[in-house]
């Protein structure tokens, strides 16, 4: 193969084209961290909308260091995550004396948490899932994984960030009325598990619009349950949540419905967790699996722009996840849509379908 290499002739045109589409994921790699920064020191906060503001002005606001905060301006400008409002042309220091302002866009998608377009989860859990990367080296050797507790602080807040907004969007407006008579048990009064739930966002976001349910939110990651039940509390939804430190597979009691949050895929032992949900759902129960968009072939996953990060978080996240433990079935994000429904008939569910779709999720529905 490397004598291959060497003896083949390149198209100039095609590897500038290529070395051009190179530096430009470079320029975003390098670009998401630095967003994460500003908005952790507060800096797209205080920027107001469509108010010019020099690096100085910004600095000082912010009680931050001139000289990083004009650098950080002039990156953020280029990738277009605030806007250059002119001023950068003239003088003995043009680039102290730029100005920059956010437009409603760029403020909605930096500063608003409960926008769909907010991107702030999104970039931090990027930049959280690239501190595996001499573990990911190491793994892909041994063939082993990393588990979901040993990632960065920053990655279980920042999952919690990313989804939130999309349940806020979605979840009880199309979510749960795709389910069959879902929505009526809920609304009458019925009992609910939230299966790894993490931060506790969809367990809370439930509780909150369907005040005659009760529910049970699980995950093994004890400092996320942890912060769910201060979530819960803050939310005035503490009295009809139960929040437990426990794996999927150790869920017991009797549940009218059942829900998995973007949670399956990243399971050692996907088949387990799903049969203890059979087990625990009541007779006319429902089970719903929020799961990542995927495609069940290649060439399906590669017409469809979203997959590039899904697949590379796959990668970072969800595939070692999977293989950290044993069965280590490693489904990833990726995983398709007929492995999950033939996993679910494995499990005893008589029937798997497709419920809904949204932009970034696939929605099923298991019966018993």
């Amino acid at each position: 193969m490397t004598e291959a290499i060497k003896t083949t002739a390149v198209d100039q045109a095609r590897l500038e084209e290529f070395f051009g589409r190179a530096v430009t994921d470079a320029g975003a790699a390098v670009t998401v961290p630095l967003a994460v920064v500003g908005a952790r020191l507060g800096l797209f906060a205080a920027m107001s909308v469509e108010e010019d503001l020099t690096a100085e002005q910004l600095a000082n606001r912010a009680g931050l260091a001139e000289r990083y905060v004009r650098e950080w301006l002039l990156a953020m400008a280029l990738s277009g995550y605030v806007t250059y409002a002119g001023g950068g042309s003239g003088g003995a220091e043009p680039k102290r004396t730029a100005r920059y302002r956010l437009s409603p866009e760029q403020a909605t998608a930096f500063t608003d948490p409960e926008s769909p377009g907010y991107v702030v989860g999104l970039f931090q859990s990027a930049a959280a899932a690239t501190r595996m990367v001499d573990r990911l080296t190491e793994v892909f050797s041994t063939g082993s994984g990393i588990d979901w507790h040993e990632h960065h602080d920053d990655m279980f807040e920042a999952t919690e960030k990313l989804f939130r907004p999309v349940y806020l969007a979605n979840l009880t407006s199309s979510w749960i009325p795709s389910l069959t008579g879902v929505e009526e048990r809920l609304l009458r009064g019925a009992r609910v598990a939230d299966v790894g739930c993490g931060f506790g966002s969809s367990t809370i976001i439930m509780a909150e619009a369907y005040p005659n349910s009760t529910f049970v939110g699980v995950d093994y990651h004890a400092p996320s349950i942890a912060t769910a039940r201060e979530r819960a509390e803050a939310a005035s939804v503490g009295e009809r949540i139960t929040f437990r430190t426990a794996g999927a597979a150790d869920l017991d009691g009797s549940y009218d419905f059942i829900s998995f949050f973007d949670c399956l895929h990243d399971m050692p032992d996907p088949s387990a967790a799903l049969r203890a949900a059979r087990r625990a759902l009541a007779p006319e129960g429902r089970v719903m699996l929020v799961e990542p968009m995927s495609w069940d072939t290649v060439e399906e996953t590669l017409r469809n722009p979203m997959a590039r990060s899904s697949a590379g978080a796959s990668l970072l996240v969800c595939l070692p996840s999977g293989l950290s433990r044993s069965p280590g079935l490693g489904l990833g994000n990726q995983a398709g849509v007929a492995p999950v429904l033939r996993l679910a008939e494995e499990a005893g569910f008589t029937g798997a379908r497709l419920a809904t779709s949204s932009e970034a999720n696939i929605i099923y529905e298991l019966a018993p």
